[in-house]
């Protein structure tokens, strides 16, 4: 993948994450590594262990759901289709997922990488591969439908 670029419409200064409608405490993704607009990205989350719902998702044994996995994935392609200029508008919205495995536990201090290929994009939507690792070990991985409205 090539540097983080954004497209000619967005501000010079911004970061490819502020391009996501998701705010805190339910957007899970810090930073981009690598970004080609419209075909793929790398991105990163850490888990803190001061997210609320770990101190149920088990009392004294925390473990970031696997849904939330699926979640940060599902973000982070988002900020590949979001930073494509054909897009710039559109609110990508989760449509499915397809062949999804969880591989690994996740838990506090623990570093997501998070890499999305798209492989089909169109004014309608699009699919792609997600996949996301922690010290090069495959956590959770699938196939992430999503709708652009």
């Amino acid at each position: 993948m090539a540097p983080v670029s954004l497209p000619p419409s967005a501000p010079s200064d911004s970061d490819p994450v502020a391009l996501l409608p998701h705010r805190p405490p339910f957007r899970f993704v810090d930073r981009v590594d690598d970004l080609v607009p419209g075909e793929g990205i790398r991105a990163r989350y850490r888990v803190t262990g001061d997210e609320p719902f770990l101190a149920g998702h088990f009392p004294g044994n925390p473990v970031f759901p696997g849904v939330l996995q699926l979640e940060a994935l599902a973000q982070t392609g988002a900020i590949a289709v979001l930073s494509d200029v054909r897009y710039t508008g559109k609110l990508p919205l989760f449509g499915g997922v397809e062949s999804v495995r969880f591989r690994r536990l996740v838990r506090p201090g623990d570093e997501l990488v998070l890499t999305v290929e798209l492989e089909r994009l169109s004014a309608r939507g699009g699919w792609g591969h997600g996949r996301a690792t922690v010290d090069d070990e495959r956590c959770c991985e699938g196939r992430l439908l999503f709708a652009l409205a």
